[in-house]
């Protein structure tokens, strides 16, 4: 008996839609909590090559959300720890890992050739470089967060509009499941959802989850959707897009507000001549989006943003 049949038994999918599944490549960004939630369900229904990213290492506070990782893991790169998980699990599944970030450096190479990416990182600057790549190529992406109690599943890009036309601004305080928490069958629940999503994509099931946007809240078991398909983009002028420490040039104006505070930038209104191009560092890129905001109330010139973590310029 196939290891498929209960699925290929279903009048969306059958023998034709598997074969598709085994012939399509998925790239994964980001091996947390969604990643772990995504990726059983990816490799147990047979779609046959994923590409997984992530630069970070298995640690024990993870543990009670990414639920692939065991103690003996911790410190560990979370990509190889996951492959080997997922191998055990469907060896028809090709998994090819890249321990490293998603930048706007590599997002190219990572993407080419991918037939869905799907956004698990959790990390507003990932998306938004993903979201910008996938909508300047027409490649379809499937983004999800989750916090609390709470998340979303959404899938952009392709024919439909970006995660730009659906979030336009970034939050004025970003929270993370490090700083505000979350229940750990909401990120199951949210990651299962961004599985079914791709599969859908894939399987090419009407109405396509593009242009589709769905909102849980696990504390009060409410579920809302709504489809964005005429959602308008972001005018240029109001485009803030990230780059790579190394697309920086020496004719840059770069401002590091990892040394300064938001409101001394405000005060100073520090800006550049009008030749130069204005570069704003920070650790997770809600600092110098917001510095950018400001700046743009009093100087008019290009504006790139940089999250660079703890590393050095």
């Amino acid at each position: 008996m196939s290891r498929y049949v209960r699925q290929t038994c279903l009048p969306e999918v059958g023998e034709t839609g598997q074969k598709a599944l085994a012939s399509t490549r998925v790239l994964v960004v980001g091996a947390g909590g969604l990643g772990c939630a995504v990726l059983p369900y990816l490799v147990a229904a047979g779609v046959g090559e994923i590409t997984l990213v992530d630069g970070d290492v298995v640690s024990l506070s993870n543990l009670h959300r990414q639920v692939l990782y065991r103690e003996a893991d911790v410190d560990l790169p979370k990509v190889e720890c996951a492959k080997r998980r997922l191998n055990g699990l469907n060896d028809e599944s090709v998994i090819i890992t890249h321990f490293t970030a998603l930048a706007p450096s590599n997002v190219a190479a990572l993407c080419d050739g991918i037939d869905v990416i799907l956004d698990c990182a959790d990390n507003f600057a990932v998306s938004y470089v993903l979201s910008d790549h996938c909508h300047a190529h027409g490649l379809k992406l499937v983004s999800a967060s989750a916090l609390g109690f709470e998340g979303y599943v959404g899938g952009f890009c392709g024919d439909k509009p970006s995660l730009r036309a659906v979030f336009p601004e970034l939050p004025q305080r970003a929270k993370n499941c490090s700083t505000a928490g979350v229940m750990v069958p909401v990120v199951g629940a949210i990651g299962s959802l961004q599985a079914q999503f791709t599969l859908n994509i894939l399987l090419n099931i009407e109405p396509s989850p593009l242009g589709q946007l769905v909102s849980m809240d696990l504390r009060s078991f409410r579920q809302s959707h709504f489809r964005f398909d005429e959602a308008p983009e972001p005018s240029p002028e109001h485009y803030l897009g990230f780059i790579s420490k190394e697309h920086m040039t020496s004719q840059d104006w770069v401002m590091d507000l990892r040394t300064i505070t938001l409101d001394e930038f405000e005060q100073q209104q520090l800006q550049p001549n009008t030749t130069q191009r204005a570069v704003l560092v920070c650790r997770t890129g809600l600092t110098a989006w917001r510095a950018a905001r400001k700046l743009q109330t009093y100087w008019q010139g290009e504006i790139r943003l940089i999250a660079l973590g703890d590393d050095p310029l």
